[in-house]
């Protein structure tokens, strides 16, 4: 059993539906990039998935249905979501955007993970009591993964981490998020239209039109496909 199933699932915004029967999963420890150009449902998934909008269809999450969850339960549950646009707390310090992360436990621990996180994302570190407003787009993204990892979630999903960064900034990031996967065993659902960079560290792979899968696949099969890679990834 996957630790994320997702069938048939359908989602919009009012009485405008944007994903029709979506079908994915996601292991325990892999990352599974969904591709796709703007409109294509990318964001309206991982929103569905994390309980953000209401969807229909049947969302499994280690073992448990939480289709009808709400967005606190699934967190609780176990998953994160660094949202579009980073959506860090600008007007509050950097360790307190940290400490807000954590809010759902009730374990204790939190000064321990704030350090380990430190540790991972030195720069965070060095700017713990500065305004996260006042930090550049690249580690404002990464505080944004930092802040959804003091959830200890099971599974990361992360909607265009790329998006407004420079290429060297970017280039980290995944790098980031491909060693979180292979040294602390989190799996992660991206979005993204960095499709090589994303390629790169993908288990598997699955591409959004128009609100639905049209092909899907291990990374290597889909970037070995000669008509995929003209219509997605540019090459």
């Amino acid at each position: 059993m996957s630790l994320l199933d997702v069938r048939r699932l359908r989602a919009g915004y009012g009485p405008v539906n944007v994903l029709h029967d979506i079908d994915l999963s996601v292991d325990d420890g892999q990352i599974v990039v969904v591709l796709g150009a703007n409109g294509a449902g990318k964001t309206t998934t991982m929103r569905a998935i994390s309980g953000i909008i209401p969807c229909s269809g049947e969302v499994t999450f280690d073992g448990r249905s939480i289709t009808t969850s709400s967005a606190d339960a699934i967190v609780r549950a176990g998953i994160a979501q660094v949202p579009q646009g980073r959506g860090t707390f600008p007007e509050l310090s950097v360790i307190d955007n940290l400490r807000i992360g954590a809010y759902t436990r009730r374990d204790g621990g939190t000064s321990d993970d704030v350090e380990r996180w430190f540790q991972t994302f030195p720069r965070l570190a060095e700017r713990s009591d500065q305004r996260a407003g006042s930090l550049s787009g690249g580690e404002q993204q990464m505080l944004a993964i930092a802040r959804a990892l003091m959830s200890r979630p099971k599974l990361l999903l992360c909607d265009e981490p790329s998006l407004g960064l420079a290429p060297i900034i970017v280039q980290e990031m995944f790098h980031i998020i491909d060693s979180l996967s292979k040294e602390q065993g989190i799996a992660v659902l991206l979005v993204e239209q960095n499709a090589n960079l994303a390629m790169d560290i993908a288990q598997r792979v699955y591409l959004l039109e128009t609100g639905r899968i049209v092909a899907s696949g291990d990374a290597a099969t889909i970037s070995a496909d000669d008509s995929i890679r003209k219509a997605y990834l540019g090459y």
